[in-house]
């Protein structure tokens, strides 16, 4: 796997992340299908932004790292 995350699309990626982690512990308004798939989609978005990887780029052919990319 290559690169297609740039450091501040990875910051912001953990940093929703840990918003909705602080959200869930804090509040008791979130319904438990709502609480599942927000955690699911924090997990992925940390995931990602360790990784710097994110599969949903290739389709769209999108690279935010700024290394260049052979075609």
């Amino acid at each position: 796997m290559k690169k297609n995350m740039g450091t501040a699309d990875r910051i912001l990626r953990i940093l929703v992340a840990l918003a909705i982690i602080v959200i869930y512990f804090t509040t008791s308004w979130l319904s438990s299908t709502l609480t599942i798939i927000l955690l699911a989609l924090s997990g992925i978005f940390i995931l990602t932004g360790f990784i710097s990887f994110c599969p949903l780029y290739l389709p769209f052919g999108i690279n935010t790292c700024g290394a260049k990319v052979n075609s």
